[in-house]
């Protein structure tokens, strides 16, 4: 475990996390009328004990398996991306609103204040 892993616990790395899923959830939403795109997505809690324990989250990405299969091929299901992608996104600001608490903390721990 690295110096920063301890001062920022378990958040530092579910931010990194947060953001890789964010840019699968994007491009997944970008494709959604390419023929034979097949929408991926992580699942996030084998993917972070993967990254806890130095493992590549490689195994964690996972085919989304659509509930209506397109004629076209692609498993794109635009409202279960969007909404993936917006509570994706309120995980995101929470640990990143945590790590800035911790680090104006710190910062003030620094200071004497």
């Amino acid at each position: 475990m690295a110096s920063g892993d301890s001062l920022f616990g378990i958040h530092a790395t579910a931010l990194k996390l947060r953001q890789q899923r964010m840019n699968l959830l994007a491009s997944n939403i970008a494709n959604a009328a390419t023929p034979n795109y097949k929408a991926r997505d992580i699942d996030f809690g084998a993917a972070l004990k993967m990254a806890e324990s130095g493992q590549s989250m490689d195994a964690a990405i996972k085919y989304r398996i659509p509930v209506q299969p397109s004629l076209d091929g692609n498993t794109v299901e635009l409202p279960t991306e969007q909404t993936a992608f917006a509570e994706n996104a309120l995980a995101y600001r929470t640990s990143l609103s945590f790590l800035q608490g911790r680090v104006n903390s710190l910062r003030r721990a620094l200071k004497g204040e």
